[in-house]
């Protein structure tokens, strides 16, 4: 055994890990047989909140990398959900944005995703999930908005 490592109950990657998947748990129940992934949730998230977005931003708000959102993107253009085209100022940007099929997924799925916060609120208690949004920010390596 190492002294100088924590124990892995106590290592904070692990302990993120972990708490990722607890968190996602609700989201993946909810887009179960939809035909939606997360991934695709997160975008669809993204551009519903920030509108129309070049790839390199969206793939940042979206915590993704860029040839993972590339690849994702084209799945989400052949179900309608996303549009991408150049950016007129400067052909070499890629602008994506959400389709009206892709808003009405999120408007459709709004209450139930709203619900899933509402149980980290009520388990975490409004303070403390204030709190830990505002600690994770701290590790977070740079601005999404």
């Amino acid at each position: 055994m190492n002294k100088k490592l924590p124990s892995t109950s106590r290592s904070l990657p692990i302990a993120l890990i972990r708490a990722r998947e607890g968190a996602m748990a609700p989201i993946r129940d909810m887009l179960a047989n939809t035909g939606i992934t997360e991934q695709q949730w997160r975008i669809l998230r993204v551009l519903s909140e920030h509108g129309s977005l070049d790839s390199t931003t969206l793939a940042d708000r979206a915590s993704l990398l860029f040839p993972s959102l590339t690849r994702i993107a084209a799945k989400m253009r052949e179900k309608g959900l996303i549009t991408q085209t150049r950016d007129e100022a400067d052909r070499r940007r890629q602008l994506i944005e959400i389709t009206a099929k892709g808003q009405k997924f999120i408007d459709d799925h709004a209450e139930r995703a709203a619900l899933v916060v509402v149980g980290f609120r009520t388990r975490l208690g409004d303070d403390n999930y204030e709190k830990l949004l505002d600690l994770l920010a701290l590790l977070d390596p740079g601005p999404r908005d």
